[in-house]
């Protein structure tokens, strides 16, 4: 992985990840040139990355942008230790509801207590990662996946849970007809090892401008 100044982290298997997509698949071979060297990019640390997942649900982009702007305000640094260390009453006055509080504590429990095994991450399964994070209150299969392809930036992650990705594979395989999961792991079959770069581009293609987690 290579880091530009920006701090944003870019995976090093993205160009082999763009051949290898462009001589297999024909959509990927059209969508791949039009966005240049844009490629997925990381920043913040796993427990930033989760605690924003969290305090974005359900809401628009732009008021989870304020509220979380609000809401790390509060800390002297956005720790787990600190979190908990937080009163409930700064933390409602921020913007978040009861429910996303409580989630955002039990996410800085299961990160300061060692319930989860963050320093092992890099060398487990992405199945045993999406594990250990389901476990954790508010966080479902989807959030765990997008976790993996933006933060941990994992090769091969298909998440066919995801809305943009059935519509986008729909648009650029289907013409637009109504596609099952079973039809998206199919046409996922010719990017396999490398699912994720090529969810990522059919995301471009729904909006070009790219997301960093």
């Amino acid at each position: 992985m290579s880091t530009d100044g920006d701090g944003l982290v870019t995976p090093e298997y993205w160009e082999d990840a763009r051949r290898y997509l462009t001589k297999r698949d024909r959509v990927m071979k059209r969508l791949i040139p039009q966005f240049g060297t844009a490629c997925l990019q990381s920043r913040g640390d796993a427990f930033t990355t989760l605690a924003r997942s969290i305090v974005g649900q359900q809401i628009s982009v732009k008021a989870a942008q304020s509220v979380w702007e609000r809401f790390a305000a509060l800390p002297r640094r956005m720790t787990p230790a600190n979190v908990l260390k937080l009163k409930v009453d700064d933390m409602r006055q921020a913007g978040l509801s009861a429910r996303k509080i409580e989630y955002l504590v039990d996410l800085a429990l299961h990160f300061d207590s060692g319930a989860i095994h963050v320093e092992s991450w890099r060398s487990m399964a992405d199945e045993e990662i999406i594990g250990e994070l389901v476990g954790i209150r508010g966080i479902g299969r989807w959030t765990a996946e997008m976790f993996l392809i933006f933060h941990l930036m994992r090769p091969n992650v298909l998440p066919l849970d995801d809305v943009g990705l059935i519509t986008g594979i729909s648009k650029n395989y289907f013409s637009g007809d109504p596609v099952s999961r079973s039809d998206a792991r199919e046409v996922a079959a010719a990017w396999n090892p490398y699912c994720s770069v090529a969810t990522w581009y059919i995301w471009r293609s729904l909006d070009p401008l790219p997301v960093a987690y």
